[in-house]
């Protein structure tokens, strides 16, 4: 699934192309890309019509659009394949085509949510007093946020009775971090995935927040991580972080940093990739 990087990719794309704009027309071509409105599409479209968006927002792996002086916003889950698409009107309707946004102005291109495994969608949110869709008021700033608060997340760290990537990817804890850049973090910190939270020390869980800063950024420069043409920005372009991983998709290739070969792990229904010897596994405990 697209993590931080990739989001914030697509919501500068939101910036340069939607922000401004008022609706004139929405289709609801598949019911399951608007399951999260309650509603339903035909409503989910009548909402939105004539509405105005305001800049594209985001906290972690959540974005959204406001709109303006309503109080709601339109929550965008992109799930594993959702791609949110600014084309030309006159561009051929791509296959997995959910939900198309035309607008009023002369500029001759819609927004175009697009999703082959139907797994993400659009829905439409009331806004907290801090301007969050009120389904995500509970995710928490993500590393990259400059109000996130780094006393606060180690003290959470040390309380915690769980191991370091499952409080990276705890939402609520720390938003943004996904399997990637998890292990990508871990990889630069020497950290082995499974080493317990209690045992960090203040210096060991900054270093740590530093590394997932560093990774998530310089994704951010090259368009993210895309594995596939899934993961796209507004124009189909796809990012070429992959070309830089250290850790993520490199089993049995030599570690970057000693040459040992790499390892996966089933995790979590997932896969971790550690060196064996960078990143040892904690001891038992008596």
């Amino acid at each position: 699934m697209p993590e931080l990087p990739e989001v914030e990719v697509v919501r500068r794309g939101l910036e340069r192309w939607v922000a401004g704009r008022t609706v004139t027309e929405v289709e609801v071509l598949h019911p399951r890309a608007v399951r999260r409105h309650p509603a339903g599409g035909a409503d989910f479209a009548a909402r939105l019509k004539g509405q105005r968006f305001e800049v594209a927002r985001r906290r972690g792996k959540y974005l959204w659009l406001p709109l303006a002086e309503t109080g709601t916003s339109v929550l965008g889950h992109l799930g594993m394949s959702g791609q949110l698409l600014v084309q030309p009107e006159d561009a051929a309707d791509e296959k997995h085509l959910r939900i198309r946004i035309r607008f009023d102005d002369a500029t001759g291109t819609e927004l175009r949510f697009v999703d082959q495994r139907t797994f993400g969608g659009l829905s439409l949110h009331d806004q907290t007093p801090d301007g969050l869709p009120d389904v995500i008021a509970h995710i928490a700033r993500d590393p990259l946020d400059p109000a996130f608060d780094e006393a606060a997340f180690h003290r959470a760290l040390r309380l915690r009775r769980t191991t370091v990537k499952r409080a990276l990817l705890d939402q609520s804890l720390i938003s943004g971090v996904g399997n990637i850049y998890a292990d990508e973090a871990l990889w630069r910190s020497r950290l082995h995935y499974d080493r317990p939270t209690a045992t960090l020390t203040r210096p060991r869980s900054a270093e740590l927040l530093g590394h997932a800063r560093d990774v998530m950024n310089e994704a951010l420069a090259v368009g993210g991580t895309s594995f596939d043409s899934l993961y796209v920005n507004v124009n189909g372009e796809s990012g070429y972080f992959d070309r830089s991983l250290d850790a993520y998709g490199r089993e049995g290739e030599p570690c970057h940093r000693c040459g040992t070969p790499m390892r996966r792990r089933p995790w979590m229904n997932r896969s971790s990739y550690f060196c064996p010897r960078c990143q040892r596994p904690p001891r038992p405990s008596a």
